[in-house]
């Protein structure tokens, strides 16, 4: 049986995902604020309404908490709500109904009952949006038992990690990076499920493994074939689901690397990051060869002025920078200046949006 592919953007293929699983399943339903708004979040629920029609598809009023009830009643009742709340910043009114109902709910009725909710968040900064609207909360979010939080990082995860998802029976948060949104890549037509809780090599490599998430994952990316150029065989993994995590597929890559860096779009204390460092000390630390690193965003809130966003994101020259520290080898390369505002709002003049 041939699969027919088309190229299309990553907010495209979240579209794509919400079309496929309203049209397998009528107890699929999706609104959020912005939801029927002409732009569509990005594009991403663009038509949906006229399609699926506004019993299945529509807007809210902004009630993050409320809505979220809702959501939780009417999953216990059979559907399978699909909410959208734009930022992760605005998920934080909703936190008593997610950690005190819908991750508990399994737990306190013996499995009898479940909370098939899918949260979808926008994360990182854009057009001066900074302290309260940039937030990258992924480790708040997968230290709640009974949550699942994906991160997917290309255009094909998205959409089959959106379906998986969608059709899992535990409340899922699933964390969008905004800078990904007009990513293009290869995406297949139709229903596939990339399963929750597997990471994804997209490199293979001996000398260093180095973990991504969502952006950063990019970031890394846009270096392999610099490093390779240097003779540094990188094993890269992007890691897909931050709970679950995959440990074995960490693991055994620093088992035969013995170096690790980690690669967090969130703050430094109590990460993700962090988290992946205490598995690898405790699982495999003789194979280490020296201490593992981090790159992180500072531990203060994100900022909104040109003067403070210069220095506070880390690209992929300061990848390289901890990668030639940690190996010890002097890493030749051409560097690109990036205009100043690159670094501010978006990573280029590629990036385009409604917000």
């Amino acid at each position: 049986m041939t699969i027919t592919k088309k190229q299309i953007t990553f907010s495209q293929a979240i579209n794509d995902a919400i079309q496929t699983a309203m049209a397998i399943d009528k107890s699929v339903i999706c609104y959020g604020l912005g939801v029927t708004d002409p732009n569509g979040i990005f594009g991403s629920t663009i038509g949906l309404e006229e399609k699926f029609g506004s019993q299945r598809v529509f807007d809210i009023p902004a009630s993050e908490n409320a809505v979220t009830g809702v959501a939780i009643g009417a999953a216990l009742d059979g559907v399978r709500p699909v909410v959208v709340h734009q930022r992760s910043d605005f998920s934080l009114l909703t936190l008593d109904q997610m950690i005190n109902n819908a991750a508990k709910w399994r737990y306190m009725f013996n499995g009898i009952h479940s909370v098939p909710i899918t949260n979808r968040l926008i994360v990182g900064r854009g057009w001066g949006q900074g302290p309260t609207h940039s937030q990258n909360l992924q480790a708040l979010f997968s230290h709640i038992p009974g949550l699942k939080v994906i991160m997917p990082s290309t255009t094909y995860d998205v959409k089959g990690l959106l379906l998986s998802s969608v059709f899992d029976d535990d409340p899922v948060i699933f964390l969008e990076h905004r800078w990904l949104y007009n990513q293009v890549g290869l995406v297949p037509e139709g229903d596939y499920r990339i399963p929750i809780g597997k990471a994804k090599i997209i490199n293979k490599g001996e000398d260093i493994t180095v973990v991504g998430m969502s952006y950063m994952t990019i970031e890394a990316l846009n270096l392999i074939a610099v490093l390779s150029e240097n003779k540094i065989s990188c094993e890269l993994i992007d890691l897909r689901s931050i709970k679950p995590i995959d440990s074995k597929c960490i693991i055994d890559s620093v088992k035969k690397t013995g170096n690790l860096l980690v690669l967090d779009t969130a703050c430094k204390f109590g990460s993700v990051a962090s988290e992946i460092i205490t598995l690898v000390v405790e699982e495999c630390f003789s194979y280490l060869k020296q201490s593992p690193r981090r790159i992180t965003l500072p531990d203060f809130p994100v900022p909104t002025s040109p003067a403070l966003t210069s220095n506070f994101y880390p690209q992929d020259l300061k990848i390289m920078e901890v990668i030639s520290e940690m190996l010890s080898k002097k890493i030749n390369h051409q560097k690109q200046e990036r205009p100043p505002i690159s670094m501010h709002d978006i990573p280029g003049d590629w990036f385009k949006g409604p917000f």
